[in-house]
């Protein structure tokens, strides 16, 4: 086997439409890349990766559907040749909010399967619930409901857990699965989430949660990084000893099993690192440090934050973090980003992107106190829909020109971003200690190739914008924390394990007045918000 100074690490990633991995070398260089589309499994007859059921709110995917694309996707990279003997350790990321619940006796099983068979072949009848409940599912509204009555109000909820209960949350789908199917629960001897299930089939053994991926489960403690009573006790009798520990992201689980070893050739001496949820795997990929903050703008936008002193709140998520066990991170999303933007420029700039920018760079900084709010389609945060205009004075008006709406919905939507952030705890501007080159915004997806949008954000965070183009952000998350885990998870820095990764590209600075302007619109934004929901709750 290569040693920790040459070896290469593998990163997966059970996605919702396909099972992904990245091999990196030692210098953190992409050597190898391949993926498994699951609706190319025509036998599961699966649409985007999983089924919707009849309810149109009971969202599942064949557990073993998981298992047969990883034997498709190994054979698949040994067929083309790659040296599994030079992996020093792998770890990955499942999409988060999935469950996997394994059959009493099914431990035997796993730790036993033979080489000369495929995985799934041996692992099919290993689940008491054959189909998982994955991140779309919606249909435990009752559940929510139950937990938050139990420990007394949302956010109490998200006091111990990080967010409120949301319907697609682990804890939600077992509390169902144990109310509606009774037997099944009673035949399941452990419940792994999608990540931590597939870190088991490497190990040939139940893999433990790691604290990150566990926290988006309305069960951990994230503060305590350990399982909640409360929430245990408010959930199914007997859950704890169905859960097992939970572990850092950075922990090493243990030896890939002789499975691995006889049918691909990996030496007995790779080790699997735990793996985590695929939102705090992209923060992994994306490099994420204190002080930052990064934005991909694509048909949805998503924020992700470094947090070092959370503030739990009934909008967004706050996760542990998974490269630094004294840090959290937290989730934000935006309903409508690239679409809002594109339906703007079509209208006022004749679809042309040059034509845009043109009118974002005519018009000055905070718009002349003009402010807008455009929600196409129904937004997350706020819980609003419609277009909003308001002056300088704070009166709503019927149009702008072009140049003040194109401003007015670029500023309007990192605006939101920053008021959000903010609730949760993130702090930035003249009242920040981060300021300067420790504070950085990264840019991914679409719009962080337009140069006018990117001078916006950094003129509204008041720091420095990078450009990332990272692909697979969550993939390459995985290696990365392999080589981490490796290198010795918590007695490393992560930053320094990721230090020769290649340079972000500088897209924008900010201008020196900026903060003054912006601190002052934020102040207007929320008010503004809060007389576009006042609206909403009339109608």
């Amino acid at each position: 086997m290569a040693g920790k100074a040459d070896g290469t690490f593998l990163g997966f990633d059970f996605s919702t439409q396909q099972i992904k991995v990245i091999a990196i070398d030692n210098k953190l260089e992409t050597i190898h890349e391949s993926a498994v589309k699951l609706d190319d499994l025509k036998e599961f007859n699966t649409s985007g990766g999983c089924h919707v059921h009849d309810d149109n709110l009971t969202v599942t995917a064949p557990t073993i559907m998981w298992v047969k694309a990883l034997d498709i996707l190994l054979d698949n990279m040994k067929t083309s040749g790659f040296d599994f003997s030079r992996v020093a350790a792998l770890s990955g990321s499942g999409q988060q909010h999935g469950s996997v619940f394994w059959k009493t006796g099914a431990l035997e099983i796993l730790s036993n399967v033979q080489p000369n068979k495929q995985l799934h072949e041996q692992l099919k009848d290993c689940f008491s619930v054959a189909d998982s409940p994955i991140w779309m599912d919606s249909s435990t509204s009752k559940q929510c409901r139950e937990l938050e009555q139990i420990l007394g109000g949302p956010q109490k909820v998200a006091d111990i857990t990080g967010s409120r209960a949301y319907e697609r949350f682990t804890r939600n789908q077992i509390a169902k699965i144990y109310q509606t199917k009774p037997e099944a629960y009673n035949k399941t001897e452990r419940i792994s989430l999608v990540s931590s299930f597939a870190a088991s089939l490497f190990i040939g053994g139940y893999a433990p949660i790691d604290d990150s991926d566990g926290s988006g489960m309305n069960m951990l403690d994230i503060h305590s990084r350990t399982w909640s009573e409360p929430c245990l006790q408010a959930t199914a009798p007997g859950l704890s000893e169905k859960m097992g520990p939970v572990v850092p992201s950075h922990k090493v689980v243990g030896s890939v099993s002789s499975y691995f070893v006889q049918s691909f050739g990996f030496s007995p001496d790779c080790q699997v690192v735990a793996f985590t949820g695929d939102n705090p795997g992209s923060l992994a990929g994306m490099r994420l440090k204190q002080g930052d903050i990064a934005i991909s703008l694509g048909t949805s936008d998503t924020v992700f934050l470094w947090l070092t002193d959370p503030k739990p709140a009934l909008e967004g998520h706050i996760l542990a973090n998974p490269v630094d066990t004294s840090a959290f991170m937290a989730l934000l999303c935006f309903k409508n980003g690239s679409l809002m933007r594109e339906k703007i420029r079509d209208r006022c700039a004749g679809g042309s992107w040059e034509t845009f920018s043109q009118h974002l760079d005519s018009t000055p900084m905070g718009n002349n106190g003009n402010l807008g709010l455009y929600f196409d389609v129904q937004e997350i945060l706020p819980q609003a829909v419609g277009t909003f205009r308001f002056n300088s004075k704070g009166e709503q008006v019927s149009s702008f020109s072009d140049d003040e709406e194109v401003r007015a919905v670029i500023e309007g939507q990192f605006l939101s971003k920053r008021v959000y952030a903010a609730k949760l705890g993130y702090s930035l501007g003249i009242d920040c200690e981060l300021t300067g080159p420790e504070s950085r915004v990264l840019a991914t997806g679409g719009a962080s190739s337009n140069k006018a949008i990117l001078q916006v954000m950094a003129d509204v965070f008041n720091s420095p914008v990078y450009i990332q183009d990272v692909a697979n952000s969550a993939c390459l998350g995985g290696a990365y924390r392999a080589k981490h885990g490796l290198m010795g998870g918590s007695s490393v820095p992560f930053s320094e394990v990721v230090k020769d990764a290649p340079d972000f590209t500088l897209g924008a600075t900010p201008n020196p007045e900026a903060d003054q302007i912006y601190l002052k619109l934020c102040e207007e934004y929320k008010k503004a918000e809060n007389i576009v929901l006042s609206e909403q709750t009339i109608s």
